[in-house]
């Protein structure tokens, strides 16, 4: 019997099904994760920049000698407009290159609830009895860092490319744009269905296989989340829930249409 492949618009329609599923057999509370992970990413990352803006401070100040006592006003005052210039731009960059590598962290990191949650969601849908076994979970959490890495460095050799298209004028501008956004959509994409083809016992050649042959499902699926990380300051808080919600519809989707990879 032929199958009917997911189209783009199941991508988008998992996240409003997942949600209601999520409700209604209570699986809200794994929200909680998300929002500790994103108090710990922040709080962290704003200790490492303040760490670097201080460190580029003192070497600015021992370099032009505007550090010590009897200071003259003006290298006073210059100590002070680079100090503030230093420490605006560092927490500029900051919100700047988190959103390029938040996804992945915010994927990597949550990995082990993400695994455990594509579980509990099949058990749910399927009926069958899926034991918490710590091996199995670790290596889906193994597995599902090293799917987002290898995607992440893929991504970036998109955008390497999409980046020189852009010295075209207007055409290779929105080029790049629209090509970055879709080559990240779908990376994002294919580590959410993942979890339920290692589930599967897909080998990961497999799994690339049936992601490339369900391009348009991962491409829809995926930009919700690659969406957020348009959203400036917020977006990547945004983006932890999200995923989190495309991960169950994502399971929902494909556990119902018992997809096979041919």
């Amino acid at each position: 019997m032929k199958q009917n492949k997911p189209s783009f618009g199941n991508g988008i329609r998992c996240y409003s099904e997942a949600l209601g599923f999520m409700f209604k057999h209570n699986l809200w509370h794994y929200f909680f994760y998300p929002l500790i992970l994103n108090i710990g990413l922040f709080f962290i990352g704003f200790q490492l920049i303040d760490m670097l803006s201080e460190n580029l401070n003192n070497w600015i100040a021992d370099y032009f000698g505007a550090k010590g006592e009897n200071l003259s006003w003006f290298k006073s005052a210059l100590n002070s407009l680079l100090y503030w210039a230093i420490w605006i731009t560092t927490k500029i960059i900051f919100f700047i290159v988190f959103p390029f590598i938040g996804g992945y962290f915010t994927i990597i990191i949550l990995s082990p609830i993400l695994a455990y949650l594509s579980e509990r969601t099949a058990g749910i849908i399927t009926g069958k009895e899926f034991p918490f076994d710590i091996l199995q979970i670790t290596r889906d959490v193994v597995r599902a860092v090293l799917i987002a890495l290898r995607n992440m460095m893929l991504q970036l050799l998109f955008v390497i490319g999409f980046f020189i298209l852009s010295f075209i004028p207007v055409i290779g501008w929105i080029i790049s744009a629209v090509g970055n956004f879709f080559a990240a959509a779908y990376f994002y994409g294919y580590a959410f269905i993942d979890y339920t083809n290692e589930r599967n016992r897909l080998s990961v050649r497999d799994s690339s296989k049936f992601v490339r042959k369900n391009m348009w499902f991962a491409i829809g699926l995926g930009s919700i989340f690659a969406l957020c990380y348009l959203i400036p300051f917020i977006g990547s808080i945004i983006a932890s829930f999200v995923c989190v919600v495309a991960v169950v519809g994502t399971t929902i989707q494909l556990e119902k249409k018992n997809l096979k990879v041919d």
